[in-house]
């Protein structure tokens, strides 16, 4: 069984946000909800200043502070490692929002799926048909596009990234691309002093 991990590699990202846009077209995500955002850091002073880009996604962590502190055990993880949300369990009451460092966690509101692009309460034909996905009043997080994984593919922010910044692979694989970077360009992981052991890794 192997153990899903991302890579992402700060020297390629030029913060284009195509990751942004494929997850959003992906998981039909309403206005105001993201599953990856891309941050920015200047660095330096002019003349010589430069820009750092640092994507953020969930972070599937093994020991995950979330799944520890939800009553219902909706929060959940597969022995591949992605962490899920059961909709069918989920309350709604927001304690794994409150419990995770990282804050990759959104409830959804019920105006969420109701106002629509426009933000006139009609819901575009794109709309109409993802939204049928989500479920007022509970939590979601990005899943590693595990559909897609359990079909054979890779995560859309992956496939779509047009600097191959984002490395998806089997952790537990010593030949795997993201073993082989983590271990030859010591990759880090976020926030390790939460001691959530996170299975995202960024490398310099």
């Amino acid at each position: 069984m192997a153990k899903w991990g991302m890579v992402f590699d700060l020297r390629r990202c030029i913060g284009c946000n195509a990751c942004t846009v494929a997850c959003k077209q992906e998981n039909s995500l309403p206005n105001g909800v993201f599953f990856t955002k891309t941050l920015s850091e200047e660095i330096g002073e002019f003349p010589k200043a430069s820009r750092m880009y640092i994507p953020t996604i969930c972070n599937h962590c093994e020991d995950a502070p979330c799944e520890r502190v939800c009553p219902t055990g909706a929060t959940y993880t597969r022995a591949d490692g992605i962490v899920l949300v059961d909709k069918e369990k989920c309350i709604g009451c927001g304690s794994c929002i409150v419990a995770c460092p990282y804050d990759q966690r959104t409830r959804l509101e019920p105006e969420m799926l109701e106002r629509g692009l426009f933000g006139n309460g009609q819901l575009t034909p794109f709309e109409q048909q993802g939204y049928e996905r989500w479920t007022a009043g509970t939590a979601v997080k990005c899943t590693f596009c595990h559909e897609r994984v359990d079909a054979g593919l890779e995560p859309a922010c992956v496939v779509t990234c047009p600097t191959e910044a984002r490395i998806f692979g089997d952790l537990d694989d010593p030949e795997s691309k993201v073993r082989r970077l983590i271990h030859e360009r010591h990759g880090r992981q976020p926030m390790p002093e939460k001691n959530t052991d996170p299975k995202v890794f960024y490398i310099d």
